[in-house]
């Protein structure tokens, strides 16, 4: 018996991503412009071969034609992408951090566009990281040892935090002990919802 080689091929996959009253969404040669209240996002596709359509303004479509398996996968990530995107120039999203430490206190101050992080585990040397552009970080009032920072891009506020989770790497020791570092604590957005 010979075994079939070629993968199996779906003719038709599609998926809609909705779009909200206030904001509008371009797709031009597999470019997504997002534009709201709080800005405009925008990102580009064009290392998938996706057939993005602007069905009204409140639906925009994307197709694959004759996809394998893991290339229709793409067609829902892209989707995830653009619904971020809504979220950004509409609600904008937040990240909280916390500090924490045993017996080091951790000094975190912002300095321009830069968080500097001073006193981790009791080490002389000054991290710091650079906030990405669209990116704002400010000391919590109200909650000892948090840092909150907010943006409308989620790829760049989610990379930002991973950047200063990434600073305060213990190394060289049992990191089951050696629980000190900043984490995020929270994920939420600028504004929160009614309910």
């Amino acid at each position: 018996e010979r075994l079939l080689t070629s993968k199996m091929r779906q003719i038709l996959a599609t998926r809609s991503v909705a779009i909200p009253e206030g904001v509008t969404v371009e797709a031009k040669c597999r470019t997504v412009t997002v534009t709201g209240p709080r800005g405009s996002l925008t990102r580009k596709f064009g290392h998938l071969n996706v057939d993005m359509q602007k069905i009204s303004d409140s639906e925009l479509k994307v197709d694959l034609w004759f996809g394998t398996l893991k290339q229709r996968a793409c067609i829902r990530t892209v989707c995830s992408h653009v619904e971020n995107m809504i979220t950004g120039v509409t609600k904008g999203f937040l990240y909280k951090m916390r500090f924490c430490y045993a017996h080091f206190p951790i000094i975190v101050a912002i300095e321009q566009r830069n968080v500097e992080i001073r006193n981790f585990l009791g080490e002389k040397r000054v991290r710091r990281v650079a906030l990405l552009d669209g990116v704002d970080a400010v000391r919590t009032d109200n909650v000892k040892d948090q840092i909150e920072l907010s943006g409308n891009d989620i790829v760049a506020v989610s990379l930002t935090a991973a950047r200063i989770q990434q600073a305060t790497r213990v190394r060289n020791k049992d990191i089951r002990k050696f629980l000190d570092g900043i984490y995020v604590s929270e994920k939420t957005t600028i504004v929160l919802d009614e309910d």
